[in-house]
């Protein structure tokens, strides 16, 4: 692991475009925020916001080499939707390649678009700190930033259920790992 994270600006800025350089800047920011807010581990935080993207402009012939390279399988819906595949190839190439030896930003970035259920507080922080960087402008990103300065479980709840209808909306494929998180979150007390 590095110890500066100048340096991993420097491999973010030959990885990414411009938009995606910045937009993982400001999660990072936000994760940092967050952690702050709600008690977990700032610097664990921001480095997993920067990096949570670091695969997601490669190829798909580079994706998939990351794949076969560290023995990665994916399944039906995963094989079906490379909007999924930085998750994967990201977490295993900040683990693998970078040599960042904590499993709990592994996961947080391998969970940042699908969610799981069971969730750390650093993974709950980097999914809802991707929806809530301020680059962000979809349809209800006010609903949900204003929510997450409030409780992190009410934006994670509310987070969940936007993707669910937007997929669903889409008619696209909603991964188990999110059903599972949706279901796990909705059966929980208010």
């Amino acid at each position: 692991m590095l110890k500066d994270y100048n340096e991993y600006k420097k491999i973010l800025e030959n990885k990414l475009t411009q938009k995606r350089y910045y937009h993982s800047l400001c999660v990072a920011d936000e994760a940092f925020r967050l952690a702050k807010k709600y008690g977990a581990d700032t610097k664990k935080a921001y480095l997993s916001g920067l990096l949570h993207d670091i695969t997601k402009n490669a190829t798909e012939e580079e994706h998939k080499k990351i794949f076969d390279t560290f023995k990665i399988e994916l399944n039906e819906i995963e094989n079906n939707s490379e909007k999924l595949w930085h998750a994967i190839s990201g977490s295993a190439y900040v683990k693998y390649v970078l040599n960042i030896a904590d499993e709990e930003i592994f996961d947080a970035i391998r969970y940042h678009t699908t969610a799981k259920s069971e969730m750390s507080l650093l993974s709950r922080i980097l999914y809802l700190a991707d929806f809530t960087s301020k680059d962000r402008d979809y349809e209800d990103v006010d609903v949900i930033r204003e929510l997450v300065d409030i409780s992190l479980d009410k934006a994670f709840k509310y987070a969940l259920s936007y993707t669910v209808k937007d997929l669903a909306d889409k008619g696209c494929a909603i991964h188990l790992d999110t059903v599972n998180a949706y279901n796990e979150t909705m059966l929980k007390e208010p």
